[in-house]
């Protein structure tokens, strides 16, 4: 019989589709992704990724920060000296999502004033009362 004890691993599992959508749901979460695109340039300290990350309150990021960190997409590092100084740093499985993502975000901003005219003239529509 062979298994983890044997040396060898054990077989995967099928990808359930609803695992699938959770993670989904957790990478592409409204802050998720800027905070791993913001990473990709390197390990950032608490403060430069609130800085860097527009509108992101200090406790969104500390949550955020801390699911990233549960799914292995980023580690946290403390180093002991005073006061403690502790960085953010992409794992490798974090660094795929950043290439997997980067197209998505180019979009994002590429299209950004399309979106901006587009949500104007449907809410200039949508906005008028009717008689």
């Amino acid at each position: 019989m062979s298994g983890p004890a044997g040396g060898e691993s054990q077989p995967a599992r099928p990808a359930d589709p609803c695992q699938a959508r959770e993670v989904l749901g957790i990478v592409g979460d409204k802050w998720s992704l800027l905070i791993v695109r913001n990473l990709s340039q390197g390990p950032r300290r608490f403060t430069e990724l609130k800085r860097a990350v527009d509108g992101i309150s200090q406790r969104m990021l500390t949550v955020t920060l801390r699911g990233l960190e549960r799914d292995g997409i980023l580690t946290r590092t403390v180093l002991n000296v005073m006061p403690p100084h502790v960085s953010y740093e992409l794992t490798p499985m974090g660094r795929t999502l950043r290439e997997a993502t980067a197209p998505l975000l180019e979009w994002s901003i590429t299209h950004l004033t399309h979106i901006d005219a587009a949500r104007a003239v449907y809410d200039a529509r949508h906005d008028t009362p009717s008689t």
